[in-house]
């Protein structure tokens, strides 16, 4: 063989190939792929990069949101619901006597709160004022679902825990001070003060501010509504106190439920992974 024919062959040898595709032709420029750069981890082949650039590009559908509760989603609402039923079931089918002491020793009335405050502000978040089928049951169930999808399992358990604890030492505390003014008789130190309706109403409140204008405002007018009737009735002016109070501090949790909300949708950057969305735009040498 010549010396040209040999250079010939070693031309041909260095020659990129053409990957197939649509306009490729006899004129089509050459696909030239990428080199891997040294000393950074999880780089794809390069073949492997230009037959994923050559894929068209398919839509994601965006995930459904559900209005109930799962195991995987929403694991606190879940979780928390099946506790909250089984209670309901059995304080409508066990001995009345027995369900009737519970009761009484969840209660948070200032007696209880005074001597095991811990135990009582736990046991009296066990329990439905009015069972699984009340307003505050059904509340519960979609409004710690919608907002456990927004900020997290953790995050929706302080809010609701938060607001019941809050709530409940706001209007038990000035019930004890009345009483030692002599403006309260002593019976009011031993009211029955259970369920969860503290924590849905601070739930509803922080739920409405992740919530679009459209339907934010709309619930909070509804439900302020409802919270200043049942208060204006005086049949149980403490707990009304309370719900309003519980509602106005879901609100003014805004600022920091935004900011969760913000950071839980905030994809956590991978190191070494260039094509991540959070290291898009970032210079690299």
């Amino acid at each position: 063989m010549s010396w040209l024919g040999t250079a010939e062959s070693a031309r041909a040898d260095r020659a990129p190939s053409v990957i197939p595709g649509p306009g490729n032709g006899p004129d089509a420029a050459p696909a030239v792929p990428p080199a891997l750069l040294p000393g950074i981890p999880r780089q794809r082949e390069p073949r492997q990069a230009l037959a994923e650039a050559a894929e068209p590009a398919v839509p994601r559908t965006p995930p459904r949101r559900r209005l109930l509760p799962g195991p995987v989603g929403t694991p606190f609402t879940f979780g928390y619901g099946l506790l909250l039923v089984a209670t309901s079931l059995f304080a409508e089918y066990a001995d009345p006597a027995l369900v009737s002491e519970l009761l009484q020793g969840s209660s948070t009335d200032v007696v209880h709160l005074a001597q095991a405050p811990l135990l009582v502000l736990l046991a009296s978040a066990l329990w439905i004022a009015g069972g699984v089928t009340s307003a505050y049951a059904l509340g519960f169930l979609f409004v710690l679902t919608a907002l456990e999808r927004r900020i997290g399992g953790l995050r929706t358990a302080a809010v609701f825990f938060g607001g019941h604890v809050l709530a409940t030492l706001a209007t038990e505390v000035p019930v004890a001070f009345s009483v030692a003014a002599g403006r309260l008789p002593e019976s009011s130190l031993h009211r029955l003060d259970y369920g969860i309706s503290f924590g849905v109403m601070t739930s509803i409140g922080a739920l409405a501010g992740l919530l679009p204008a459209w339907l934010r405002w709309p619930l909070l007018a509804g439900v302020g509504y409802l919270a200043v009737t049942d208060l204006l009735a005086y049949a149980d002016p403490m707990t009304e106190w309370g719900h309003l109070l519980s509602l106005t501090l879901g609100v003014a949790g805004w600022p920091l439920l935004r900011r969760w909300r913000t950071r839980l949708a905030r994809p956590a950057p991978l190191l070494g992974d260039l094509d991540h969305p959070a290291l898009q735009g970032v210079r690299t040498y």
